[in-house]
């Protein structure tokens, strides 16, 4: 093949030419990304579980394909969350990930922290691939009179 290619380049600068040769194919780039996070959960912090649930975040699939999000990783400043094995469904699944514990379903995911994850006075939520690059950000600072944005 080397040889082959060397030829090739060899005819078509001779030639006047340029010589292309495409590599690899690229995996496309899911459509996945944040859509909202009610970053301050309703009512009074009482780090009960139900109040920690409360505080969640959102991503979505706006691609016609599922993605698998295993590896991938949910950052905040001091904190991580890891996707298992996670499949959202394309054109429009969503999948919510919730502070406190409870039991994955589909939809539903918990990070099983004892404590809130986001800043109610302004934070930087991360999305990265397994591979460990930024796919999206959600960033907000304080709102008065709101706990919920899209992103």
């Amino acid at each position: 093949m080397r040889t082959s290619l060397a030829i090739a380049s060899a005819l078509a600068v001779a030639a006047g030419g340029v010589l292309i040769v495409a590599g690899p194919a690229q995996a496309a780039t899911p459509a996945l990304r944040f859509s909202a996070v009610q970053y301050d959960s309703p009512g009074k912090d009482t780090r009960s579980n139900t109040s920690l649930n409360a505080e969640w975040i959102q991503l979505v699939n706006t691609g016609g394909k599922a993605v698998n999000l295993k590896g991938w990783k949910i950052v905040d400043k001091s904190r991580t969350y890891t996707f298992g094995s996670v499949t959202i469904a394309g054109k429009g699944g969503k999948v919510t990930l919730h502070t406190g514990k409870g039991k994955n379903s589909k939809a539903n995911l918990y990070w099983g922290s004892g404590n809130y994850v986001w800043n109610n006075t302004g934070d930087t939520a991360t999305l990265k691939t397994g591979a460990g690059k930024v796919h999206d950000t959600c960033k907000w600072g304080q709102k008065a009179g709101r706990t919920k944005i899209s992103c």
